[in-house]
């Protein structure tokens, strides 16, 4: 099993579900990826969980980011093609983790109140609902056991802005600022090399920026690792999980670029944009 959250580690939360889990699968081996999550970062979270778990024995995950706990929304339960179950609130935490492992298969509503612990609160679904559902599922019970199956098309999705891909340019987003100061994007480098065709490293590429309705240009090198360009320039790159990033080299590119998460951000060339760039520090 693993968890994730954004309950810190000041408070006791975490190591309460851990408690549920090993009451009852008491030989789980139980994974902390993070508590860490920006609070109510529900999107902090999804990242998160799409990075590790590829890299998780097939289990039952447990994800709570949940500023709707006690609310309309929904507790989940979500088989994936590889094998896994990752449980949690229905807000968008989950699903980009689940289409990681190969897809979706079925999704239930956690319901049964066999499976869940005899009083459940209105704030702490996390050891109430999830740890116990997730404790089960680890131990083999059949996911139709937790509850109602639920249209897959219906749950919800995370809510990242689309990337756009068209010959010469890619349009994506900031979506997360690391503890470097380096700016993970929406894109994956599959939709960088889909849509600046032959681009190999080294080579120069162009961001524009839309930042409160002006345009800022900044160029960089498209660079395998933070040692290949100079130090304190910045440069784009495949982080270890196949996303575009942006870095300065042994420095903040989020401070010294004025970027973060919700900026839009276009990838071209040189060739392909007109007027002066505007040089990022280095």
């Amino acid at each position: 099993m693993s968890l994730l959250s954004d309950w810190g580690a000041r408070d006791p939360s975490a190591a309460i579900c851990k408690a549920v889990v090993m009451g009852i699968a008491p030989d789980a081996l139980i994974v902390d990826i993070t508590h860490e999550v920006d609070k109510y970062k529900v999107r902090h979270g999804a990242l998160m969980l799409w990075c590790a778990l590829p890299f998780m024995p097939v289990g039952a995950h447990m994800a709570v980011v949940d500023p709707g706990v006690g609310t309309a929304r929904r507790p989940v339960a979500i088989e994936t093609a590889r094998g896994d179950f990752l449980v949690g609130p229905d807000n968008g935490l989950l699903l980009p983790a689940a289409e990681r492992l190969g897809g979706v298969v079925r999704a239930h509503l956690i319901e049964n109140a066999q499976y869940r612990l005899p009083v459940v609160s209105s704030t702490f679904h996390g050891r109430d609902l999830f740890a116990p559902a997730a404790a089960h599922l680890a131990l083999g019970l059949p996911l139709e056991s937790i509850g109602p199956e639920l249209p897959t098309e219906s749950l919800a999705n995370v809510g990242w802005t689309p990337v756009v891909a068209a010959p010469g340019t890619l349009d994506t987003t900031v979506i997360y600022r690391d503890t470097f100061g380096n700016l993970k994007l929406s894109a994956l480098t599959g939709d960088l090399l889909g849509a600046l065709d032959g681009i190999a490293h080294g080579d120069d590429v162009v961001l524009t920026v839309n930042d409160a309705g002006r345009q800022r240009q900044l160029a960089m090198k498209w660079a395998p690792t933070f040692g290949e360009v100079a130090l304190g320039d910045h440069l784009l790159y495949e982080d270890s999980y196949g996303r575009l990033c942006i870095a300065q080299n042994q420095g903040n590119a989020a401070l010294s670029l004025q970027l973060g998460e919700g900026d839009l951000v276009t990838i071209a060339r040189p060739a392909d944009l007109a007027g002066n760039l505007d040089q990022a520090a280095g």
